[in-house]
């Protein structure tokens, strides 16, 4: 007889069209109750706001739409590459914020895989200021996976961004990397029921190997993964070693720093009442695709979501997602729905009292910090707060003198 932990995880096939009424209204169930309670409680703040705005790419250049196993060929993955650094530039070099930013994608390369060409070419890209590599992980998905070989994957991939490719930060710019994480299929700390994850101490996982924030959530409408605390910055509530420790914890609050690492970052999810014609209500949840493009609509519910600081209500968070690689999205992603946006996000912020600021994972969390510490003035002189870049480390150098640079700086 197998050990259990060689059984395959039998995946779910009932597509979200032809799910049951029924299961549709338990998962909505799961996050409805705090979304009531926060529509009742939680207002937009009036006067000036500042809006941080960062995109979680679920970054992958191997996907192949409707196979979460399957692969594109090399040649094609280079090719999407290739593309993409060639044409981001130049459809974002003049939409920039309040700063003079450019708009920017925190890159999430998925840990299992990573290829050594394909990232060096990304952090070629993402030097010249066009965003971040942050630590993405699909695990679990056909057989559950293990703590330590979850942490074993997540140091190499860390090390390896860090020493051979010149990414990541440091705390105070000292010690071990930092990182930031997204969960493939959203199942963090395994609250996909046993689907693909199958580590319990997830969190602390993370924790002990240096992700400073969590930017997974929320997932989509109907999924399994989704916990009671929504809209929400905040740190997980101890023990971080048993299953789906981020389910609830303690809101970040102006004047008290956070102790308990990774924070949750997490992004908007409302309800969207459609125009005449369309579906009656839509659960938004902040992801870009091709039939979901972003707009002013989107923007008014982001900031509804009012997801902020504590004590800190004019500093607000959208943190948003997508699947940058995934060729179904390409238009959105670099065409013109997103153009039209950016322009009328940053030629209309003065009417809505708002001050626009592009950034990336870590610099979110940085001003987080700041917020948490009682910082004043502009938010985005608080990008570099406490997690400082590394310096960056030139591609051709062997991995001992990669480390040797990082450690230097």
């Amino acid at each position: 007889m197998q050990d259990a932990i060689e059984q395959p995880v039998v995946q779910p096939s009932v597509p979200r069209a032809e799910m049951p009424l029924r299961w549709k209204v338990s998962l909505t169930m799961r996050w409805f109750p705090a979304y009531a309670w926060q529509r009742t409680i939680r207002h937009y703040p009036r006067g000036h706001v500042h809006l941080m705005i960062a995109v979680a790419d679920h970054f992958e250049p191997g996907i192949v739409p409707h196979d979460g196993f399957a692969r594109a060929p090399y040649n094609e993955q280079e090719r999407r590459l290739e593309q993409w650094g060639r044409e981001y530039p130049i459809t974002f070099d003049s939409p920039r914020d309040s700063e003079g930013r450019p708009f920017i994608h925190t890159y999430f390369y998925p840990a299992e895989q990573y290829d050594k060409g394909l990232l060096q070419g990304l952090a070629s890209f993402c030097r010249a200021g066009w965003g971040e590599i942050e630590t993405h992980l699909h695990h679990g998905t056909r057989y559950p996976d293990t703590e330590e070989n979850t942490r074993r994957e997540l140091l190499k991939f860390r090390d390896r961004i860090a020493c051979e490719h010149g990414g990541l930060c440091y705390l105070d710019g000292k010690g071990s990397p930092r990182y930031a994480f997204v969960h493939g299929n959203y199942a963090l700390a395994n609250s996909a029921e046993g689907r693909n994850c199958g580590v319990d101490s997830e969190i602390q996982v993370l924790s002990e190997t240096g992700c400073y924030g969590d930017f997974t959530l929320p997932p989509g409408p109907y999924a399994r993964t989704h916990v009671p605390k929504i809209n929400s910055l905040y740190e997980c509530s101890l023990p971080l070693n048993r299953r789906c420790a981020h389910r609830g914890g303690r809101d970040l609050k102006r004047g008290r720093p956070p102790k308990i690492f990774p924070l949750m970052i997490e992004g908007p999810l409302m309800l969207r009442f459609a125009r005449r014609g369309g579906r009656f209500i839509r659960v938004e949840n902040g992801h870009l695709t091709s039939r979901n493009p972003p707009d002013l609509d989107r923007l008014r519910l982001w900031k509804q979501a009012a997801i902020s600081v504590k004590g800190r209500p004019d500093w607000l968070f959208v943190k948003l997602q997508c699947h940058g690689m995934d060729p179904r999205d390409h238009d959105v992603m670099l065409g013109g729905a997103m153009r039209k946006f950016l322009r009328e996000l940053i030629e209309g912020a003065p009417q809505r009292s708002e001050t626009i600021h592009f950034v990336s994972a870590r610099e979110m969390v940085n001003i987080i910090l700041a917020a948490c510490d009682g910082r004043e003035g502009n938010p985005g002189e608080y990008r570099d707060y406490r997690l400082k870049r590394v310096r960056g480390v030139p591609l051709e150098s062997s991995p001992d003198e990669a480390e040797r640079l990082v450690l230097e700086s």
